[in-house]
């Protein structure tokens, strides 16, 4: 009898060894395993790539969870970051209210005023923080609308401008607020003719020629300390040292700053006295003779208060549940106007400045 073999026949998938015998049509088995090798390698195959399948899945899912764990928490970073910035821009709000009520009690009733006499800045306690509320009085400043050349070249040199540039700076001011600016000069300044009348608001000497925006504003320069190091100082700008408000040429001495001091004719050297000299308290109107004494010609440009306009400058810091202070600062600004008796209400917002800048 004679068999042919036949090797791996594949039936279902299956792989098997069988024997076919021509005559009878018999055909047998030749495995002995119960389980073939070739369907062990199949499982093990299947076995693999579904792991591999699960290993792709988790990895992908990680990582769409790292995604949103990030996004989550960066969204909940800004969204904390604004509700502190708002909660800083009511409690600022807050402290320009009551440094504005304290002041018109201390104008009503000047024995029983909180506010110490000539006193720059003030800083109030509240539960949820700490507001700093500093005082600017429009007296501190020199009318841009009346101030005289001279005293705007001098100004223009205090901010650091030489003294041809600082002398066109004044008669390009003075042009702009008698409207004699004549056609306008397409390559220095504006296109749009001058209004020919006082200006209104500060900030329209930033379309004055020559003004740039750090001349306006103000800037930061490199100055060197008492050790010899450098470090950044702020240089003042006009908006700093020129208002629209004011009747007179004098300026407060306990708010001028040096740069106006030296517009109304001070030396460097009284500059400096006057400001050492204000640094260890306010200069009351009983000690301004004192200091008249040394500014020399502008002796009778300076005088001690004057406050029914003023800007009052609040920062506020929050204090967070530990008891220490957030780093996140908000600045605000009001410019407050105390009006005489007679008049509907004592205090008029005249302006309101909902971001500020602050020291």
């Amino acid at each position: 009898m004679t068999w042919r073999t036949h090797s791996c026949v594949r039936r279902r998938h299956s792989c098997r060894r069988s024997a076919f015998h021509p005559r009878t049509g018999v055909e047998k088995s030749l495995d002995t395993a119960p389980k073939s090798a070739c369907a062990t390698g199949n499982r093990r195959g299947r076995r693999g790539s579904a792991l591999l399948a699960v290993l792709w899945l988790s990895a992908a899912l990680a990582a769409i969870g790292f995604s949103l764990a990030t996004t989550i928490h960066g969204e909940t970073e800004r969204t904390s970051t604004a509700l502190d910035g708002l909660r800083s821009y009511y409690l600022a709000a807050a402290g320009i209210d009551r440094a504005a009520v304290e002041v018109l009690w201390g104008i009503q009733n000047p024995a029983a005023s909180t506010i110490p006499q000539g006193a720059t800045q003030v800083t109030y306690h509240f539960a949820s923080g700490d507001v700093r509320v500093e005082f600017i009085p429009e007296a501190a400043k020199l009318n841009v609308n009346r101030a005289s050349l001279e005293d705007l070249t001098r100004l223009g040199m205090a901010l650091g401008l030489d003294e041809a540039q600082a002398d066109a700076l004044a008669h390009s001011i003075d042009q702009a607020r008698t409207g004699a600016a004549g056609p306008p000069d397409l390559t220095q300044g504006p296109s749009f003719p001058p209004s020919a009348a006082s200006l209104q608001e500060i900030e329209e000497l930033l379309s004055v020629p020559g003004v740039t925006p750090e001349l306006f504003y103000g800037t930061y320069g490199p100055q060197q300390d008492a050790a010899g190091g450098m470090h950044l100082t702020r240089r003042p700008g006009l908006v700093d040292c020129l208002s629209v408000y004011g009747r007179g040429s004098q300026v407060d001495v306990n708010t001028a700053s040096p740069a106006v001091l030296a517009a109304v004719g001070m030396n460097p050297g009284a500059i400096a006295a006057v400001v050492a000299r204000r640094s260890a308290g306010p200069i009351l109107q009983e000690q301004l003779g004192d200091v008249t004494a040394m500014a020399g010609e502008a002796a009778g440009r300076l005088r001690v208060g004057g406050h029914s306009i003023v800007t009052m400058r609040a920062t506020a810091r929050l204090r967070l549940d530990d008891g220490h202070f957030s780093d996140l600062r908000r600045t605000v600004a009001a410019m407050v106007k105390y009006m005489p008796p007679g008049y509907d209400a004592p205090i008029h917002i005249l302006r309101w400045y909902d971001t500020a800048w602050s020291d």
